[in-house]
């Protein structure tokens, strides 16, 4: 199964935006005093903002890995093409 970084980047931006609406909907239903309820919305924005910060990091890291196998897979091809060239000629 290869890696699609599109998909990838997707499901992390929903699981994100998922994660940010249910912890705002149970922060206003919450029964705390407003002072308690700011505090809870800083502190689950500053862990969001963590989380995308380490989904970047992972994505980053995947495309690193894809584009050397790309480029490895490019150097294989050329190498071939060079070879199949010599055998034509030669």
């Amino acid at each position: 199964m290869a890696f699609d970084a599109e998909e990838y980047t997707s499901n992390a931006m929903w699981f994100l935006a998922g994660a940010a609406v249910g912890a705002t909907l149970a922060l206003l239903f919450a029964p705390a005093p407003g002072r308690v309820t700011r505090r809870k919305i800083r502190h689950a924005g500053r862990k969001g903002i963590i989380v995308a910060e380490r989904a970047g990091e992972d994505l980053m890291e995947k495309g690193r890995e894809i584009y050397e196998k790309g480029k490895h897979l490019a150097d294989e091809a050329a190498e071939l093409f060079d070879r199949g060239k010599k055998l034509v000629e030669g």
